[in-house]
């Protein structure tokens, strides 16, 4: 998703400051009338204090469980020194989580690329902590880095694949100050299940682009036990399956939505948490008003084992429970 948010003046001149200022540790940032506006400047008290003293006396007071922030920090001591980083918690409000995941992007480019080494994710107090930033350095520490050639060459198979596949990217605006990019071919997709052509359409989103994709698959599920083992038990997916079925003597073919996000260790699918949930009701909103795909049943899950065939029959057919009529008591003596 992206916004049409821009960086304010004040936001750009205080930005410079604290590049050309070693005494400036932090930016904090936030988005006020449609602008991305500062927040408030994290002035170290000693040029000699450590990261994690300044985290703790900075910015520590300033992270509240209910208000998304933008949180530019000093954390590297050659350039580029800059790290961003996007808190939005669970309690902050459903629009201002869409604006800021939206915006965090432009943020980034509109302040220079080249300033930050990395980006964080952050939902939590606990993650902006001394032994939060620990623990985010850890995990970062167990993808081995890609080489220069290795970052060129896979940009150029990727530009290879986009480009030998003819798939084009189409904004889709939701409101007047959020789009989402879509490819044409996801699109396309769901018009097929809302047409009937298509049982099953799997999408993703690119961590790089932000673009919602199409996953490719050739399968045709019949039942859910077929559908569970095409969804990745790894990564995060939206998955439409038009699931053909008989209860009770009569046939049906409800168009279901699932959301799965694997918190399986050792994969990457914990860094798109927050992205995912963020653009799932954009997704559907996409899905109706671009394709006219109705969704009977929605399931959001984080395991894909979690879904049975059971378990959606279910939902799809809840059980009536019968009451026994009433029965009027015998008058006495009758």
């Amino acid at each position: 998703m992206q916004s049409g948010i821009a960086a304010s003046a004040e936001l750009v001149s205080q930005f410079n400051t604290l590049l050309s200022s070693p005494a400036e540790f932090g930016l904090l940032v936030t988005i006020a009338n449609e602008q991305l506006t500062p927040l408030r400047q994290l002035t170290s008290p000693s040029p000699s204090a450590s990261f994690s003293s300044n985290v703790s006396s900075l910015l520590t007071p300033h992270v509240k469980p209910n208000e998304a922030l933008y949180i530019i920090l000093r954390r590297h001591a050659s350039t580029p020194a800059l790290a961003v980083v996007t808190y939005v918690p669970d309690a902050a409000p459903v629009r201002q989580k869409m604006l800021f995941a939206a915006t965090r992007l432009t943020l980034v480019r509109e302040l220079g690329s080249e300033h930050f080494r990395e980006t964080i994710f952050a939902t939590t107090a606990a993650e902006l902590s001394p032994s939060g930033f620990e623990k985010h350095d850890a995990h970062a520490a167990q993808d081995a880095p890609l080489t220069e050639e290795e970052r060129t060459l896979g940009e150029v198979k990727r530009a290879e694949q986009e480009a030998g596949s003819g798939t084009g990217t189409r904004e889709i605006h939701l409101s007047k100050s959020l789009s989402m990019p879509v490819a044409e071919n996801a699109i396309a997709g769901l018009k097929g299940l809302a047409s009937g052509s298509e049982k099953l359409v799997m999408l993703r989103i690119n961590p790089d682009t932000e673009v919602v994709e199409l996953v490719p698959s050739g399968a045709q599920p019949g039942s859910i036990t077929e559908l569970v083992g095409e969804i990745s038990a790894t990564e995060p997916r939206f998955t439409f399956f038009r699931f053909e079925h008989e209860h009770g003597g009569v046939e049906s073919a409800p168009v279901l939505f699932f959301y799965t996000c694997p918190t399986t260790p050792g994969t990457k699918s914990i860094k798109y948490r927050m992205m995912y949930p963020l653009m799932k009701r954009a997704v559907l909103e996409v899905a109706s008003r671009e394709a006219g795909l109705e969704v009977e049943k929605k399931f959001e899950v984080e395991e894909v084992d979690e879904i049975t065939e059971r378990g959606v029959l279910e939902d799809l057919h809840p059980k009536v429970e019968k009451k026994a009529a009433f029965s009027r008591p015998k008058r006495p003596g009758r």
